[in-house]
């Protein structure tokens, strides 16, 4: 098969789908690889590297995308590369189609077979592309919160460790999944206060275990989320529902309870965001207020470490990458997690969740792989 890796072109966007050691395991079974070049750059990989494993280096990508089998990308293909799209391509990625029906449109009106990285799942119903990121995302969500209370960045000035005799900054996380506990182990780590918000009582049970009872766990219930932002500086979203739009825990109306210049980091921007008054932003300009409440809504966090978050990004989708390159999307037939991931196939919404978000007209993968 033909592996084409592209130049990502999203805002601030350093990552790239193949590291020069994930296109030798692709050469080595026997396929080609090109790459954009000056595609790895970002992440600290030239041309040369990937040239000396025996990939060809493609200047323009529209060339790439015509002559590729499958394009393996970081981020969803953007408006200015809807037209590269071609009958047939595989295309695997992050997709993130569950707020976003154009793209969702013209994945099927051009027939792709696009394979999310955030919707395949394992033996264990967990999902192994997208825990990465969710774990690089939930700590920096500490870092950049923590930049963005200081008061020249438009925070209240507050610093979350303390000192002594000043009290410590409230951490309050709505979501106790792999975002939530990664930024829970970050906010303690350097001393501040924390609260973690969650509707599973097994999953508070086993957060409030895992600390040794050093974060405050809440029931997710309308009365404790007002409580708890009501005393936060820093506030994180980290809600997923899988494929499906973020459901929104924090209504415009409980702004007004929040402390002045306090600060929300809305992990879940991706899947629409969980927070109503929030919205896309960008690493150059991250941050707006809305009724004195400092909002941060990167849609690519992990892009800000793109060494760090490509290495952990490509260990983990190589593998999957490598069956539909060998078998194409009927290698997904005999994995029911694996063929979670495909979203759309020859016209047709093939995930429930993305479905159901966009109201489109739903048909199990299975049914098309069979």
């Amino acid at each position: 098969m033909k592996i084409g890796c592209v130049k990502e072109i999203k805002a601030d966007e350093y990552r790239v789908g193949l590291t020069p050691s994930n296109a030798r395991a692709y050469i080595e079974r026997g396929h080609t690889v090109a790459l954009e070049t000056g595609a790895g750059l970002g992440a600290g990989f030239n041309d040369e590297q990937y040239r000396a494993v025996g990939v060809q280096i493609v200047s323009g990508a529209q060339k790439l995308w015509d002559d590729s089998d499958m394009i393996v990308k970081v981020k969803e293909p953007l408006d200015d590369e809807y037209n590269y799209l071609h009958e047939g391509l595989i295309l695997y990625t992050y997709l993130h189609l569950a707020s976003f029906k154009p793209l969702a449109r013209q994945l099927m009106d051009k027939k792709v077979s696009a394979v999310a990285y955030e919707t395949i799942a394992d033996a264990n119903g967990t999902l192994p592309c997208l825990r990465p990121m969710s774990e690089i995302a939930g700590r920096l969500s500490i870092q950049e919160g923590a930049k963005c209370l200081e008061r020249p960045f438009g925070g209240s000035g507050v610093l979350l460790s303390g000192v002594p005799g000043v009290d410590r900054g409230n951490v309050v996380i709505i979501g106790g999944g792999v975002v939530g506990a990664s930024a829970m182990r970050i906010a303690l780590g350097i001393g501040a206060n924390v609260t973690v918000i969650d509707m599973s009582i097994d999953r508070l049970t086993y957060l409030e275990a895992l600390t040794s009872g050093m974060a405050r766990t809440l029931y997710s219930s309308r009365e404790n989320v007002e409580e708890a932002l009501s005393q936060a500086d820093l506030v994180i979203g980290a809600v997923l529902v899988p494929g499906e739009k973020a459901p929104q825990l924090v209504s415009a109306d409980m702004l007004k309870l929040m402390k002045k210049r306090s600060v929300i980091i809305d992990v879940a921007i991706d899947q629409g965001g969980c927070v109503e008054t929030s919205r896309p932003t960008t690493h150059k300009n991250p941050t707006f207020l809305v009724d004195d409440i400092l909002h941060y809504g990167v849609t690519n966090m992990p892009s800000a470490v793109s060494r760090t978050s490509t290495m952990a990004l490509t260990n983990s989708t190589l593998p999957y990458g490598l069956k539909l390159a060998e078998k194409g999307v009927r290698a997904m037939s005999a994995d029911k997690g694996f063929s979670l991931g495909l979203n759309t196939m020859a016209g047709y919404c093939t995930n429930k969740g993305v479905a159901d978000s966009l109201d489109l007209e739903y048909t199990p993968a299975l049914e098309l792989l069979l």
